[in-house]
């Protein structure tokens, strides 16, 4: 028995390596899948500016509008653009992929299952790295993902962010501790310079919204998981209960 137990162990522990692997990101996120107004925003920020290019094959708008609350005549008036597309139909795009790799160099990925490919972590923090970089072709480049082939949609919500000198309360690669300050002096810190339509406050929560939904199409069970999992508890309980007497009188005549 423990041979097999330890055969199991020396299984499992390739799986948990690659699961905590990966490259290490400036920024974290906890997602809240609890949060509707959350959710509802992410869907919006995503139909808006990421569904031009990216699809959802796997999420359909009104499992989606179900699970976080909104009314399909909404849903309709506001986040199907297309006449091809209708409430009950995947969220799929026109653009071809091959017409995506002329122009793009690649095609831009389906986003359904990109959260549990990457994680939320490197998604937000990918979202939120983007720079002018006048050397690359779309004018832009990324700190998490060197000489990405997305432009920077998002660049009227936040504003022009560009590479700058500046002190730093993080450390960054390039970073010297001041110790008279205890700040971090870079060459490699991220700035706004020219303000967008939101504040950078406003923007992070735009950002995180956007990434929590996409953690809630990557796993969108666990919605109906965790409003189910509070009756199974209950019946497993009163199920316990009933099962303790049933055995005592059973047992009552033996003892």
């Amino acid at each position: 028995m423990k041979k097999q137990l330890f055969a199991l162990l020396f299984t499992l522990l390739p799986l948990t390596a690659f699961a905590a692997g990966g490259a290490s990101v400036p920024y974290s996120m906890d997602p809240d899948l609890s949060n509707k107004e959350s959710l509802q925003n992410g869907m919006k920020l995503y139909v808006n500016y990421c569904m031009g290019c990216h699809s959802m094959e796997h999420q359909r708008f009104a499992r989606t509008a179900e699970d976080i609350g909104i009314p399909q005549d909404l849903v309709e008036q506001n986040l199907i653009f297309s006449s091809d597309l209708a409430f009950n139909d995947q969220m799929h795009i026109a653009m071809n992929s091959e017409d995506a790799e002329t122009w793009f160099g690649v095609a831009p990925p389906d986003l359904s299952l990109i959260n549990r490919l990457r994680g939320t972590d490197y998604i937000y923090s990918y979202l939120l790295s983007f720079y002018r970089d006048p050397s690359q072709p779309l004018g832009v480049n990324n700190t998490v993902l060197e000489a990405s082939a997305m432009p920077n949609v998002l660049e009227p919500l936040q504003g022009v962010q560009e590479m700058v000198c500046a002190e730093t309360d993080r450390p960054v690669d390039g970073a010297e501790l001041d110790p008279l300050t205890g700040k971090y002096q870079s060459c490699n810190v991220l700035q706004v310079t020219q303000p967008g339509e939101l504040e950078p406050e406003e923007f992070e929560k735009a950002i995180y919204d956007l990434t929590n939904f996409l953690a809630y199409v990557g796993e969108p069970s666990k919605l109906q998981a965790q409003a189910i999992a509070p009756k199974v508890l209950i019946f497993i309980i009163i199920f316990g209960v009933v099962a303790y007497f049933l055995k005592r009188e059973y047992w009552r005549d033996i003892h």
